[in-house]
């Protein structure tokens, strides 16, 4: 049987999820984790978009072995030196490069003719190709490009040394039959007539809903690449879902006849890990990975399932790593007890990180019976997010009424020339949010220049002993 590859978008296309913001210590933690789970390419930016990107690409590509790295680039020189110079270091690095092919997206985006955009298909792939032999090419929007069109520029493409020729449906367009006949097309006029082996990728939007409908059709009609995301992230609707395309290629192996080099085992895993830091929670629902998927209410489904479980079950839980712990954590568990949940929940975390965790853990565990998973998660989320920030929160106090304004009184701490400074100021506003804003823009000299969007709280477990998850929106300028 045929093999095929994953390549997995969320720290790209994922984080382009509205109101997704990774840091660069979120990314590597989620990087290692699809190193664990097998994904056999990690998409892990666009490193000419920002200096933060390319940083955090470069460090992906330094740190992470056993997958391929790579990074996306427009059809200009500049982007494709920038996003190499980042992934150069990976064990394997790839440089993926797209330009639009629609009459759309060329005639009111890019301002380019066809020939133009055949020109510079064909100048950049094959200065590309000076840099690296593995180079994916995107025809952006291309289930709306004309179809003959199209098979031009993949032919250029592929005679200027992409090795991996991706179909994006990127405005989430098409149906499973249209993109049926094209990936069919693609596969026998473009791949099957070449010399060499090239990989034929899709990369599919939810739009319609149609994500992993169009992604494993493809597959049937030969795509031996599949773009994904973790729990379905992505811009608008979404991504292809990674855990629903891969475990209907395993489950129903019969029918697609395909293999992968998934671990299934870290499924859960990877998936509440990304949920824990993009701040999207997954829909109770959501197949495979939704707090739901195998929960069973109905009194016949339970007689069923107490009789022999294949009645109602057609995916073992604990094949994609889904079962309580008989590990109970408390205010007499130990670090190493800790230690062990915390690599269980995804993360890889230091000496230092690990000592630091416990501490809180434990300042917790003193005031609760219980600590449960998603408590350690908000508690080790706390302390990435603090290790990448500039400032730490060192006291806080808020005097708020029904006839006066509240106030505010905020204590910061940061490092600056090597020393380590405390500052504290005060501010009115009319609620305690709008009070404690205030006296933090003070503190960073940014009186007016901040505004804040959105302010959300929730618990993150159940009780009144509950820790708390807070999301901020704040607005700079035009950036959000």
């Amino acid at each position: 049987m045929r093999k095929v590859k994953f390549f997995d978008t969320t720290l790209r296309d994922g984080e382009q999820t509205p109101g997704v913001h990774f840091s660069i210590n979120h990314k590597i933690e989620i990087a290692r984790q699809l190193s664990r789970l097998g994904i056999d390419i990690i998409e892990a930016g666009f490193p000419a978009s920002s200096k933060g990107d390319f940083k955090a690409v470069s460090q992906i590509a330094h740190e992470i072995k056993g997958s391929v790295i790579a990074g996306l680039s427009r059809a200009t020189r500049n982007d494709i030196d920038t996003a190499y110079d980042a992934v150069k270091k990976a064990d394997g690095a790839r440089l993926h490069i797209f330009i639009a092919t629609s009459d759309i997206h060329m005639r009111h985006k890019l301002k380019l003719t066809r020939n133009e955009v055949l020109e510079i298909t064909r100048d950049m792939l094959s200065y590309a190709r000076t840099l690296t032999d593995d180079i994916q090419f995107s025809p952006e929007d291309a289930t709306r490009s004309d179809p003959d069109f199209l098979i031009k520029v993949l032919k250029t493409a592929v005679e200027c040394g992409a090795s991996t020729i991706n179909i994006p449906d990127t405005v989430g367009y098409t149906v499973p039959a249209e993109f049926a006949a094209l990936i069919d097309r693609i596969n026998k006029e473009v791949i099957l007539q070449c010399d060499r082996e090239i990989d034929l990728s899709v990369h599919c939007h939810n739009d319609l809903g149609l994500a992993s409908a169009n992604t494993l059709i493809a597959v049937r009609n030969g795509a031996s690449q599949v773009e994904t995301t973790i729990n379905g992230l992505g811009e608008r609707a979404g991504n292809a879902a990674f855990e629903e395309i891969v475990m209907a290629l395993d489950v129903r192996a019969d029918s697609f006849g395909v293999t992968h080099g998934i671990n299934l085992s870290e499924i859960t895993r990877t998936s509440r890990l990304v949920s824990s830091l993009s701040a999207i929670a997954v829909q109770p629902n959501k197949a495979i990975v939704g707090a739901n998927a195998f929960l069973h209410e109905s009194g016949i489904h339970q007689h069923g399932m107490l009789c022999d479980k294949s009645t109602y079950e057609i995916i073992n839980p604990e094949k994609i790593g889904l079962k309580v712990s008989g590990l109970v954590l408390g205010k007499l568990s130990g670090r190493h007890a800790f230690a062990q949940r915390i690599s269980e929940l995804g993360y890889a975390l230091d000496d230092e990180a690990i000592n630091a965790t416990f501490e809180i853990f434990k300042e917790n565990a003193d005031r609760k019976s219980e600590v449960a998973d998603d408590d350690i998660r908000a508690i080790v989320n706390e302390y990435l997010d603090t290790k990448s920030g500039k400032y730490k929160l060192c006291d806080f106090q808020i005097q708020s009424g029904g006839r006066v304004k509240s106030m505010a009184m905020i204590t910061l701490s940061y490092t600056e020339n090597g020393e380590q400074i405390e500052t504290s100021e005060a501010a009115v506003g009319e609620g305690p949010i709008d009070a404690a804003f205030n006296a933090i823009n003070r503190i960073v000299g940014a009186n007016g220049k901040i505004q804040l969007e959105n302010y959300e709280i929730k618990a993150v477990t159940e009780g009144t002993d509950a820790l708390g998850e807070v999301r901020v929106k704040i607005r700079e300028n035009d950036t959000t």
